[in-house]
């Protein structure tokens, strides 16, 4: 009798599936870059609309032609410069040096971090200078600004993130000139480039395997076909255990995930919301009230949820002129 092969259901490239400890992302790693910057900034989730554009895709079929494209919208006011940290290279990966704080703090960072009362920034500055031969990166402290924002929230987000620059003292010139100062979206990306975004996806609970690893529900006569949405076999008798890539009930949602290569179609100023503002605002969301981001296709997450967006570690090169957009919809999401 000829046996036939059945692929596995689902990937288990992102096992365990648990929970993410914090919804503010951390991020791993970050491009190498010879121009000095930031390599990546946040934004708040809004929603997502449609626009017509020119299709500037070179050898596409519809190259030149006029198309409507699904788009989501981002939020991104200004951010915070709070600080910097160096770090130096030990036989066990990066050890962070020392932090240079900014003078003028946010009120507001005192809801997530407890300020330093005593704090000498010459002295912080001093040691990163006196040990410049060991330090190898310098990364920024950033706080982001959801208070002026329609996310029903004071508490700030702070996160690292990556300084472009040749050396580490063109990282720490840099560093020094930004420290204390808002960055805006402009000052770090541009229309039609492609980024990487990174965030904690929607949480969907407990869930069973059938929703969860997409297993087939059992058919009529199958044994035990009394519980059809469980798994047939969690195991042979040898070995006498159950093998974690079997696929069970569990966690579903609310993980950490990156998404490369998302394209940036435009970079729209405070002045401009009501050219993406809907008539009664975005559904749990509201009005876009600062500078916001059009970006193509879907994002991570649900809305108001933080999204980093980094300067793409895989970049291909391609595509990387803004398309000529001719319609944004506007239309009432209300009935949707």
């Amino acid at each position: 009798m000829a046996r036939h092969h059945q692929p596995r259901k689902g990937s288990v490239a992102f096992s365990p599936r648990k929970r993410s400890a914090k919804e503010t992302p951390r991020i791993k790693s970050w491009p190498k870059s010879e121009e000095q910057g930031l390599l990546g900034l946040a934004g708040y989730k809004v929603g997502m609309t449609h626009i017509m554009m020119v299709d500037n895709t070179k050898n596409s079929p519809t190259e030149g032609m006029e198309i409507a494209t699904p788009v989501t919208i981002m939020e991104v006011p200004p951010v915070f410069v709070m600080g910097f940290r160096a770090y130096e290279k030990t036989s066990r990966g990066l050890k962070a040096l020392t932090d240079v704080l900014a003078d003028n703090l946010n009120e507001d960072l005192s809801r997530k971090i407890r300020l330093p009362k005593d704090y000498n920034k010459d002295k912080s500055l001093a040691n990163i200078q006196e040990n410049m031969d060991y330090v190898v990166e310098i990364r920024a402290l950033i706080n982001t600004n959801p208070r002026v924002t329609s996310v029903p929230k004071k508490k700030p987000e702070i996160f690292e993130c990556g300084l472009g620059g040749k050396t580490p003292q063109e990282q720490l010139d840099f560093a020094l000139e930004v420290l204390g100062k808002e960055i805006s979206a402009r000052d770090v990306f541009a229309d039609g480039e492609h980024v990487d975004s990174i965030a904690v996806t929607k949480g969907k609970g407990f869930q069973g395997p059938v929703k969860r690893w997409g297993i087939r529900i059992q058919y009529g006569k199958a044994a035990r076909s009394s519980k059809a949405r469980h798994v047939g076999s969690i195991g042979p008798w040898t070995p006498s255990r159950t093998m974690w890539t079997v696929a069970q009930a569990g966690q579903m949602g609310y993980h950490k995930r990156t998404e490369y290569n998302k394209k940036i179609l435009k970079i729209g100023d405070a002045s401009e919301v009501d050219a993406v503002n809907p008539d009664g605002g975005f559904i749990k969301y509201g009005l876009v009230k600062n500078d916001y981001l059009i970006i193509k296709g879907s994002l991570p997450g649900p809305s108001k949820r933080l999204i980093i967006l980094r300067k793409a570690i895989r970049a291909h090169g391609k595509h990387n002129d803004a398309p000529q957009i001719n319609y944004i919809s506007t239309a009432s999401k209300q009935g949707v």
